[in-house]
Order: structure tokens, then sequence, then C-alpha cells
């Protein structure tokens, strides 16, 4: 079997091709339907076609929080802050973007009503030292989830060069969120409305849900050649009861399990691999992995290097899948969180090229 190291998963994307903004209607974005050898260019509400009455449809539920805050310390320093996790007692896991580090105790002053500010606790633990715990807090004590719905941004990806809009805080959120606590969108879910749902639903296609909290990670790409000394970032998920049913009844009526994103795939598969239906996972699939659940994956394009790259490589087939991306940067399909998306079959399930 093939050893595979990072370089393998490189590409060259022009960057014109990097989507900026989202398709005007969520189902008219194009789909690289890559389930066969020789791929078909589709629109994206042509994907219930390509299903099966019986399949289960799974997406995943989570709500992506106004998580980017900004400020300054006592010093007048520009701060920004992303905030990862909500935990107890007004306690934040975030990021911070600042020039010099303050002092823990040190508190920031934040934009928004109410002397909203945030107080440095030192580092969260739980995250290789990556993050910073915070109390967050204003006059009428909300609570976190309040306080980033009323003075939060969008938390867009880097690659997005705009600041966040009101088409940012509609767009950048799936028609069915949910749970909130991610900050990053369950892109390959952004493609779906209402319409679209009803079609799904009225050809006998079931659905189902998970949840995981998408971290920033999911944008950092993989630093090390060597694969297997990639320290994996860590995201909470949780498969419901009524899902682990339906996906149990889904497998006895020999029907496929369509993941909706990578996210999900971490998700079901982090389960089948532990048997723990919710905790935190660091799964990091490459290729060799062997899938338990998933048969079918609806995607968008990843980036260069990344892990969900590998990700999508593991599951179609790394020469099968390059291949989709040759295509699709030759037909100029947008790429990333507002672009276009891909539907592939497991690796057993088509030609390899």
């Amino acid at each position: 079997m093939r050893t595979f190291t990072l370089s393998a998963f490189d590409f060259a994307l022009p960057a014109e091709l990097i989507a900026q903004h989202p398709a005007a209607e969520r189902s008219s974005s194009r789909l690289l339907d890559g389930m066969q050898a020789t791929p078909v260019d589709r629109i994206f509400r042509e994907l219930p076609a390509q299903l099966n009455p019986g399949d289960l449809l799974v997406f995943n539920d989570t709500k992506v929080l106004k998580a980017r805050l900004f400020g300054e310390k006592p010093s007048g320093g520009k701060v920004e802050l992303l905030i990862e996790r909500v935990l107890n007692g007004n306690q934040v896991a975030a990021h911070m973007r600042v020039s010099k580090k303050p002092e823990v105790g040190t508190t920031l002053r934040l934009i928004g009503g109410g002397n909203l500010s945030a107080t440095l606790l030192g580092r969260w633990p739980d995250a290789n030292g990556a993050l910073f715990r915070f109390v967050l807090s204003n006059d009428a004590g909300d609570d976190p989830l309040t306080l980033m719905e009323l003075h939060g941004h969008v938390p867009l990806p880097p690659y997005i060069t705009h600041t966040d809009s009101e088409e940012d805080t509609r767009r950048y959120q799936t028609v069915f969120a949910k749970n909130p606590g991610a900050v990053a969108a369950p892109t390959a879910a952004l493609h779906f409305d209402e319409a679209l749902l009803a079609q799904i639903d009225a050809l006998g296609i079931l659905r189902a849900s998970v949840t995981l909290h998408v971290g920033a990670g999911t944008f950092q790409p993989v630093k090390t050649e060597n694969l297997s000394e990639h320290q994996m970032h860590s995201e909470w998920y949780e498969v419901p009861l009524a899902t682990q049913q339906a996906i149990r009844e889904c497998r006895a009526r020999g029907a496929r399990v369509v993941a909706v994103g990578t996210t999900t795939v971490r998700t079901l598969e982090s389960w089948a691999q532990s048997g723990q239906a919710s905790g935190d996972t660091r799964i990091f699939i490459t290729p060799g992995f062997e899938f338990q659940l998933v048969d079918v994956l609806v995607t968008n394009f990843h980036l260069p290097k990344s892990s969900l790259m590998m990700l999508v490589s593991a599951f179609a087939g790394y020469e099968h899948v390059m291949a989709l991306y040759s295509h699709a940067i030759r037909e100029r399909y947008s790429f990333f969180s507002y672009g276009d998306a891909m539907l592939l079959a497991r690796q057993s399930r088509h030609v390899e090229v």
C-alpha cells in the first residue's frame, strides 16, 4: 500500500476560484458528480435524483456562533478574540490575536454595549496551549451566547477577504442550524434550502442529524510531511439515539448512509470507532482508513494540504479525488466554504481511475 506524505495533497488553485460570496440561491451551486469514474457536471438541486428512496441523508445541525469579538488592551493595543468553546461560569476558551500577550488577570475592553469585557484567566489546558480562557461579562450579566449574538461577528474563514455582512449572517449558516457551538459552518449543508429538503422528503429519502461543533482548526493546514506526526484538533460531537436507530434501520433495509459534509463523516466514524455517542474527537482520517458507516459523501472542495483533503481521498480514492479536483479547476468550479460541491461514493463503489 502506498505511503502518503503531505506533499501528495498539494495542488495549485487560481485565487479567483476561491468563492468570496455564496451563490445567488443555495441550491443553484454546481455539483461535481464523482460517483463514477467519469465525472458529470450538475447543479446542486439535481442531487435528489442521484439518491434512492430509503437512503438516509445525515446532516450536521450545529449552529455557527458570532464568535469573533474585537476590543483593546488597557494600553490601547488592538485585540481580537475568536471564541472556540463556551465553558461553565461565563467562561470561554478563545483564540487571541494580539501584538503582545497580556498578563493573566488583564481585563480587555470589547466593542459592545454595557461595558462588555473579557478577563484573561490563563491558557485552556485541553487544547495544546492554542486557546486562552476568559471570563466574558457585561453590566447586564448576559451569558456568553447572548453576548456573542449581540456583539459578535460572523467568523468567516481566513480566505474570505471581506468583513462580515448581513448576507453572511444569513448564508454562513444552514437552514436547519439548531445547536449553537461552531466557529465554522458545515459548508456542504449550506447548499440545501427548504424547497430541496421538501423534494428529498417527497422522494422517500430519509433524514437524520448529528452535531459536531466545527472548530477553527478545520482551516489549519497540516504542517508535518510525515502525516503520523500531525496533532489533530479536537471537536465535540453527539450522535442522538434517534439517529443511531435511523442508521441501523438504513443498514437493515440495504440502503445507503449519505453523509452531508466531512464533519458528519468525522462524527459518524468517531462513534463507530469508539462506541461513544458523544464526546471530543481527534479522529484523523487518511488513506487506508476503514470506513464503517458512510457510503456516500456530499462535500465542498477543500484546502490543499488540509486534513479534509486527506479525508475525501481516503473515502473516494486518492487518484480519483485528485482527478476530480483537476477537472473542477479546469471547469472553473468555485472552491471552499462558499464554493461548489461534489458527490462521492466510498472507494469500493466506483472504478478507480
